[in-house]
Parts: structure tokens; sequence; C-alpha cells
């Protein structure tokens, strides 16, 4: 079973950055990024392939880019321009098979690591 670690996560201000790391002990073919809101469902922010591939949410795009060193094992999500309702538990991902933002499709989840944008 992938183990996978996150980190990077904190309180930042509105506009402000954060980059968000994850070690895992096994590659998949598409690692992905989710997060959970309060009170809100897990959702998906961004996948992406061992070839590189990649898909983000509507409401992430353009501000959130996802990258891979498959040398090193460690799945990036930069995120810019955050806004509060950016605010959440960001949750590392490893999917079973093909890239998809169903939480159904992750064979296994990181611990998380909090985000919080105040305004």
């Amino acid at each position: 079973q992938v183990q996978l670690v996150e980190s990077g996560g904190g309180s930042v201000q509105a506009g402000g950055s954060l980059r968000l790391s994850c070690a895992y002990t096994a590659s998949r073919y598409c690692m992905g990024w989710f997060r959970q809101a309060p009170g809100k469902e897990r959702e998906g922010v961004a996948t992406i392939t061992n070839a590189g591939s990649l898909s983000y949410a509507a409401s992430v795009k353009g501000r959130f880019t996802i990258s891979r060193d498959n040398a090193k094992n460690t799945l990036y999500l930069q995120m810019n321009s955050l806004k509060p309702e950016d605010t959440a538990m960001y949750y590392c991902a490893a999917l079973k098979g093909l890239c998809s933002f169903a939480t159904n499709a992750v064979d296994a989840w990181g611990q998380g690591t909090m985000v919080t944008i105040s305004s």
C-alpha cells in the first residue's frame, strides 16, 4: 500500500502563495490533490499523470500548478493568488488507475495539510 505524507500547509493572506509537497513511497500512473473545506465534501483540485498530463478544477485553473518529480517520488502543488474560499484541508492522493476527480478513484490518501486563507 502506497503511503503519502503532505507538508507545506499554513496560513496566509488572500493574494498570497503556498507550495504543498507530498512524499510517496510508490509511484502511480496518476497522482492528485484533493481538498475538503469545513462542512463540505472532498473535491478534486488537480491531477497529473506520470507522463505529465495535467487536469485542474475550474475553481483553481490559472492559479494552481501541479507537478511531480518521479525520481524523488514527490508531488507538488504551487498555489498562487490564494482566496479565502481556498481554505481547506488538502490531501495528496494516489489514484487506482486513470486520472479522475472522483474520490472513489483514489487508492490511498495522505493525512492532509491545512491551508487557511484570511481576507
